[in-house]
């Protein structure tokens, strides 16, 4: 028999491995990070530089009170992305997923492939694409536009936000489609076939078995959107850079620019990232509110 010993040193040789990647990979860098974001360190040697000195929370007093605004404007873009992911991605990806599992169109396998398409397409690829279809001054839109009105002048759109949630919206839906649609399959065919036969109906097969059963999964896909819009980046990069005048720029793209773009700024840069795990963390904490609440199974 093993003894406890070896159990432990078994245990330890599995962990350990991980253990020391996720430090040196994950912990650590976001220490320093944390770290910096309360200095005025700009460049250089990071030990054992006398420039560098401690200032508490100016950065992020500064981020929060800067005249432009500029922090809350890239805040409420990701909130909007966060609000389209949560109630526009996953909603539509659970239909969707519904309507092919259970046979109601002809062509699943046609649909779940054209569906599923944009994920496997660079963001980049896309971004650049949309910007030359409907965003830029030479785009395909705009082209159009001048073909029927000649004299017409280029004008910023009223809402910028607007062409970029939908962009998101055809990107991202497919990716919870197929989450749905192999949690779908788990589902025992002979309990639907049971409740056909007992006379109910397709939305109360829905409201009654197939939801409930895919609670857990919901929520799972909700931490999974609001992760990712709070991450957002590549694709407002290259479709807007964050323009026209910062109207869409979003926290990661506001703390790329504070760190590599005209003077830098890493302390900036620092305490963007720091809240933007932090609104995560608040985020996800009140999914799960909601998940217990709401009695779902993980």
């Amino acid at each position: 028999m093993t003894s406890l010993s070896e159990k432990k040193i078994s245990y330890a040789l599995l962990v350990i491995p991980a253990l020391a990647i996720y430090l040196s990979v994950m912990a650590f860098p976001t220490v320093v990070s944390i770290f910096l974001s309360l200095t005025d360190y700009n460049g250089g040697r990071m030990l054992g530089n006398r420039d560098v000195g401690f200032v508490g929370l100016a950065n992020y007093r500064w981020m929060f009170t800067e005249p432009t605004g500029g922090f809350f404007t890239a805040l409420g873009n990701n909130m909007l992305i966060v609000a389209m992911s949560v109630f526009g991605q996953i909603p539509l990806g659970f239909a969707l997923a519904y309507l092919l599992s259970r046979k109601l169109v002809k062509g699943t396998g046609f649909f779940q492939a054209m569906i599923y398409l944009p994920n496997v397409i660079s963001p980049v690829i896309i971004g650049i694409l949309f910007k030359n279809l409907v965003v830029g001054q030479n785009s395909l839109r705009w082209e159009i536009v001048k073909l029927f009105n000649p004299e017409a002048q280029f004008a910023l759109p009223n809402y910028p936000m607007v062409p970029v949630l939908f962009v998101m919206l055809w990107m991202y839906t497919g990716f919870y489609m197929i989450i749905f649609l192999a949690n779908l399959q788990r589902i025992d065919p002979s309990v639907l076939e049971a409740a056909s036969i007992d006379g109910a109906n397709e939305r109360q097969i829905f409201a009654k078995i197939v939801f409930p059963a895919l609670s857990g999964v919901v929520v799972t896909c909700a931490i999974l959107a609001i992760s990712g819009s709070l991450r957002s980046f590549d694709l407002i990069y290259v479709m807007t850079g964050g323009g026209p005048a910062g109207s869409t720029r979003v926290l990661s793209l506001f703390m790329f620019q504070s760190a590599f773009q005209g003077s830098p700024n890493y302390p900036l840069a620092n305490a963007i990232s720091t809240v933007i795990v932090l609104i995560s963390f608040a985020l996800i904490l009140v999914t799960r509110g909601v998940e217990r609440i709401f009695g779902g199974k993980a």
